[in-house]
């Protein structure tokens, strides 16, 4: 197939063009090369291994200054929190009893594979936990994995995921996210179509108002005061886990965490006291277990 023709203003000749497309050409392979480079110095890759579930995860923390833009600026608009965010500046969004005795902090990307493999293991066992209130769980999201990869995916989900907060169900569909992430590289949550689609995975999230604040994105401005957060705590990577403010992912001194670790952790920390009874206000609701398709 013949290349068409290019149309170049102010008469250039074929010889001058063709120096000139090759130089282009020099400069995008370099930038790419760039990219790359930056890519594999920020990806750090950890084992960790799941206890009871007979499974070894290949953890990747990608590092969190990575995905900060040049100029640190944002396009999104006036900042909207969603209902029933807590914590400083009200960048926490909570799940669990609010005077459970310990607190899991836990800093995620939608896009991260590492967070879902997180996700994927402990699950169960943070929902156990979160029900018989011996923790609650403020999860904060981040958008890193838009800097590295590009697309707006991470942006994108954490804007639904806190529409689902505003709706009372974040939690569930926090988790159908993860059971339907996409393969990093392919930035499908960037499509709001898609995002609405997973919703119908989560009973009474999929109305007119949840369309319209994802569609809007409503909270754009709100993650990416989020993930500025993030960026400026000081913190490795994501998923970020944190109980009671000490660092379990992906360690705790020289435990690997694992289903039989996590459990441990919280009786430890929780020894002489007793289990939270208040009940959370509808959008800070306890998870129920979602099924993917």
């Amino acid at each position: 197939m013949q290349t068409p023709p290019r149309f170049v203003c102010g008469g250039v000749s074929d010889n001058q063009e063709r120096k000139r497309t090759a130089r282009e050409r020099i400069q995008r392979e370099r930038q790419l090369d760039k990219a790359r480079e930056r890519r594999r110095r920020t990806l750090i890759v950890a084992s960790a291994v799941v206890g009871v579930l007979g499974l070894a995860a290949v953890v990747g923390l990608v590092a969190a200054n990575s995905g900060k833009d040049e100029d640190g600026s944002s396009e999104a608009g006036p900042l909207s929190a969603p209902s029933g965010v807590q914590g400083e500046e009200q960048l926490a969004i909570p799940v669990g009893a609010s005077d459970a005795p310990s607190t899991l902090t836990v800093w995620e990307d939608f896009r991260c594979p590492a967070c879902a493999q997180f996700e994927n293991a402990l699950r169960s066992t943070v929902h156990d936990l979160v029900a018989a209130g011996k923790i609650k769980v403020e999860y904060h999201l981040a958008t890193i994995i838009d800097g590295n990869m590009g697309g707006s995916g991470s942006l994108r989900a954490a804007n639904a995921a806190a529409c689902a907060q505003d709706a009372g169900k974040f939690a569930e569909y926090h988790d159908v996210l993860y059971m339907n992430q996409p393969p990093e590289p392919d930035d499908a949550f960037a499509d709001n179509g898609k995002l609405i689609e997973l919703a119908g995975k989560v009973e009474g999230l999929d109305t007119p108002a949840f369309r319209t604040c994802v569609n809007d994105g409503t909270h754009d401005s709100w993650v990416e005061k989020s993930n500025t957060a993030f960026q400026n705590g000081g913190f490795r990577g994501t998923p970020t886990v944190l109980l009671n403010g000490e660092s379990i992912f992906p360690t705790k001194g020289e435990e690997q965490i694992s289903v039989p670790n996590f459990k441990k952790w919280v009786e430890e920390a929780n020894k002489g006291k007793q289990p939270g009874t208040r009940q959370p206000s509808p959008a800070g609701s306890a998870p129920a277990d979602t099924p993917a398709s």
